[in-house]
């Protein structure tokens, strides 16, 4: 039966397949973003603004040790898929096994760094003496579980490279409703405060993990054997050439956090630091329906350009990009249209608090939707930047999807956060966004379109 269904993306309309693949990919996300949402929602209200400046700097790297796995998931999964389309199953055995392998010693290496220089790091992030120690309390407890996290991302996506999306659907799902109610029991009925919310997340860890690694011990297509754990050179170099796109693009990402949160302490001050907050928390929600596009179609694309049905991988390309474009044309007007809302729903009742979080909660609901609405601002055409990188990466084209992956954070974003900010204040952070969004936009079309007109060409029989 698995086989059947990773051999049907090959075989079924690219249209349903798109929609089997996407929507699942969607809704695991929207839970893991609405569970980022209301956890920071919770800190918000429960315990403060501060709080939320506390999350912000702890993000970066946390998110670069976890985004080891969803790299080496990412790069690997291309490799796994096309050995599935081709017929290689022995290879794919041997990918799987390396990737676990590889996750697990390079994000427990940076983990135990991490946990070693915690207080220079913690500085580093650019955290201030008003939030620095419950930050380093975040930060610690985080790390405590953080190989648990690696290893689930890396899972996920060799989930939806078997063509099993609704279970990396639930894999995404289960810790996110897990990590909610923790939050609420930890927090608010315990009182446990920034503690709490740390071994919330920590707990939502474990559960992600223990339900992938059941996945692949009971359902999985995938049965591994000791030998397939033991690293294989040519394997390691074919997977790592094509995670270092994620993980190049991941970690642009985080240095990209890390540069906004000093930029801002730089111009403005810690309640900067927590609209930013907001917004990335903002950014992952709202535009969860497009990246699940992006993330249904590399399996998609991999596998038939594995099986060499290029007229498939044609029409994915294009289905993806007009379903992308869609979805983020009703983001962007919703985005526009209520931005006070969402903001919102950060704030605790000023009523409820002390004088001085009164005053603060004022100043970021003064200062977040305009902010919020620059950021969104090109969001109707950004699915082109992201299928453009994803496609060069999911017919093994390394160094292309490389320079497309870094394109917005790195190439334009980073320069425009360092360079504007001096002329305009903390609104340049904002304006730089939408100007990053369209520039890499251009540059991405401008060579996927070039590649398809000259790699996508020869129909085949089974086409």
């Amino acid at each position: 039966m698995a086989k059947v269904t990773s051999e049907a993306l090959g075989k079924q309309p690219i249209g349903k397949l798109l929609v089997q693949q996407a929507v699942p990919a969607s809704i695991g996300i929207l839970v893991m973003s609405l569970n980022m949402i209301v956890d920071t929602i919770f800190l918000g209200r429960w315990i403060g603004p501060l709080a939320i400046s506390a999350i912000t700097v702890v993000l970066p790297f946390t998110f670069f040790i976890g985004a080891i796995g969803l790299a080496i998931g990412i790069g690997g999964s291309s490799v796994l898929s096309r050995a599935l389309g081709a017929g290689n199953r022995s290879k794919a055995l041997r990918v799987f096994g390396n990737q676990i392998t590889l996750t697990f010693l390079s994000s427990g290496t940076l983990a135990i760094l991490g946990l070693v220089f915690q207080d220079f790091f913690i500085t580093f992030f650019g955290a201030d003496d008003s939030f620095a120690e419950i930050a380093l309390t975040y930060y610690r407890i985080i790390l405590y579980g953080i190989v648990m996290l690696s290893l689930s991302m890396m899972g996920n996506s060799v989930i939806r490279a078997e063509g099993q999306p609704k279970f990396a659907m639930i894999a995404m799902i289960l810790p996110a409703i897990a990590n909610i109610g923790m939050d609420y029991i930890l927090i608010n009925r315990l009182g446990y405060g920034m503690e709490g919310a740390s071994w919330a997340t920590f707990i939502s860890y474990a559960i992600c993990f223990g339900f992938i690694a059941w996945f692949f011990i009971r359902k999985s297509e995938l049965r591994l054997s000791f030998s397939s754990f033991v690293l294989q050179t040519a394997i390691v170099k074919e997977i790592s050439g094509l995670s270092f796109v994620t993980l190049a693009r991941q970690g642009t990402i985080a240095v990209l956090g890390i540069l906004i949160n000093n930029v801002l302490d730089t111009y403005g001050d810690a309640l900067d630091i927590a609209v930013y907050g907001i917004i990335s928390r903002m950014l992952m929600f709202a535009l969860f329906p497009v990246i699940g596009v992006n993330q249904g179609f590399m399996p998609i694309a991999g596998y038939n350009y594995g099986a060499k049905l290029y007229d498939r991988v044609r029409e994915v390309i294009n289905t993806s990009i007009r379903y992308g474009g869609l979805l983020g044309i009703c983001i962007f007007c919703v985005i526009m249209l209520f931005p006070d809302f969402f903001v919102a729903l950060f704030l605790s009742n000023s009523d409820t608090v002390d004088p001085t979080t009164a005053q603060n909660n004022i100043e970021i609901l003064n200062r977040t939707p305009s902010a919020l609405r620059w950021v969104f601002m090109a969001t109707p055409v950004i699915i082109v930047q992201l299928i453009g990188s994803a496609y060069f990466q999911c017919i093994g084209k390394i160094i292309p999807a490389l320079l497309l992956s870094l394109t917005k954070q790195g190439f334009f974003l980073i320069p425009l956060i360092i360079i504007l900010p001096s002329f305009m204040g903390v609104l340049g952070v904002w304006i730089a966004f939408p100007i990053a969004d369209i520039l890499s936009t251009a540059f991405t079309g401008y060579f996927l379109n070039k590649e398809i007109r000259k790699t996508l060409v020869t129909p085949t029989a089974g086409a």
